[in-house]
């Protein structure tokens, strides 16, 4: 049986912060994989998808092509859309950033900052399986789901 390889759309923001995420460790060797999410953390990209305005921009270039797909020219249905919609609401509110909230005496985030730490992990996590679950290892390079 051939597993079927395209991409589901909600599985493009994981890819885009993964990505920048695996380009942190890369350029900090000595980086653990929380390093690299923590230091993904209050980057520009982080700002964009945690603000909604990665999403924002995304609906804007589906919406000026009439949401046909360019690599497939098929139209996006109205369900992933709203799926889409539902993913940056939750996005927005798991990623909700407080400057400077950790504790004292540590480097341990408190609560607020632990959740985005844990949805950026989750995120990554969900697109590593995805890699597997469609026989693309060659994209796994933080090996979290080991």
């Amino acid at each position: 049986m051939k597993i079927k390889k395209e991409k589901p759309y909600v599985i493009y923001m994981a890819e885009h912060i993964y990505k920048k995420i695996v380009e942190i460790k890369k350029n900090n060797p000595e980086f653990s994989n929380l390093d690299a999410i923590e230091g993904f953390i209050g980057t520009n990209e982080y700002q964009d998808i945690s603000s909604g305005k990665f999403h924002d921009n995304w609906f804007e270039d589906l919406e000026n092509n009439k949401f046909i797909d360019k690599q497939s020219g098929k139209k996006i249905p109205n369900e992933t859309i709203n799926l889409l919609k539902m993913q940056k609401d939750i996005t927005i509110k798991q990623l909700i950033e407080y400057p400077k909230l950790y504790y004292a005496k540590s480097s341990f985030p408190l609560e607020i900052s632990q959740r985005s730490f844990d949805h950026l992990w989750r995120v990554c996590e969900s697109y590593e399986l995805w890699c597997k679950e469609t026989n693309q290892q060659n994209l796994i390079f933080l090996n979290i789901i080991n």
